[in-house]
């Protein structure tokens, strides 16, 4: 695990952006795993930006997202499939029948998330999976006490997940209390993670997943057993982290990032 520390939100969305759109040119065929939320909006934004400098070409691109809520159809203006539609797939050329998400209208659930384990399966994998993190510790749905070996499957959701959400939707009733996710296990078979963190309000439960132990209470401290995986963030975001020092002196210094500095 890495951890690379940004001046501002900003930069730090810029960056992790800028790691999505080299990914794509080194492997246009690439397989990605997608996030939503509002973290995500600004990273989007900046691929749509590169999209229309001719800096980014998605044709050939694959995509899962992590996950959806139960009981929306795809064609829901709430739902996670219409968020990815506007803000990222109807403004660039990636083919919609090569972007995937969990159908939360399956009349089998079960059955569901062992056809989008294997559709993942079949694609070859997930090269980059991109992701934020929950102020429960959450990755995509996997709320506290997931298992870290878990599979796509059906979740119910946390006070405090529905809390931090159902302000995005019109009547925050109406937001679903159950979804279909991606599991920790499934996460962590990607090749590649990429995890953007901003923002004073995750400061907390961003420090207990960087430096904490590992635990089923802490879904994102699973990414620590990742064996390639960057998490960005911002100063306000690490403010409670204890190695900033160190975290700062990796961007500094370390190869790998020389092209981003």
């Amino acid at each position: 695990m890495e951890v690379i520390l940004r001046p501002s939100t900003e930069a730090a969305s810029e960056l992790t952006a800028k790691l999505i759109i080299d990914a794509v040119g080194d492997k246009p065929d690439i397989v990605l795993g997608l996030a939503t939320g509002r973290t995500m909006e600004s990273v989007y934004e900046k691929l749509v930006h590169a999209y229309d400098a001719g800096e980014l070409d998605l044709s050939q691109c694959t995509t899962f997202n992590l996950d959806e809520y139960i009981g929306l159809a795809a064609d829901n203006p709430q739902g996670y499939r219409m968020y990815m539609n506007t803000l990222l797939f109807n403004k660039t050329n990636i083919n919609l029948d090569n972007t995937h998400l969990p159908d939360g209208m399956a009349s089998n659930l079960k059955t569901e998330s062992e056809r989008y384990e294997a559709k993942i399966e079949s694609a070859g994998g997930i090269d980059l999976q991109l992701l934020g993190i929950g102020r429960s510790g959450h990755i995509g749905f996997n709320e506290p006490l997931s298992s870290l070996s878990s599979r796509t499957r059906e979740k119910a959701l946390t006070q405090a997940t529905i809390e931090q959400n159902s302000p995005l939707f019109d009547n925050p009733e109406d937001m679903p209390r159950r979804a279909l996710t991606m599991g920790i296990g499934t996460i962590l078979d990607a090749k590649r993670v990429l995890t953007l963190v901003t923002g004073t309000e995750k400061a907390e439960i961003l420090a207990k997943a960087v430096e904490g132990p590992i635990t089923a209470m802490v879904a994102a401290s699973a990414l620590q057993l990742h064996r390639s995986t960057a998490i960005i963030v911002d100063e306000l975001a690490a403010s409670e982290l204890e190695h900033k020092d160190y975290y700062r002196w990796i961007f500094d210094n370390e190869p790998e990032w020389e092209p981003y500095r």
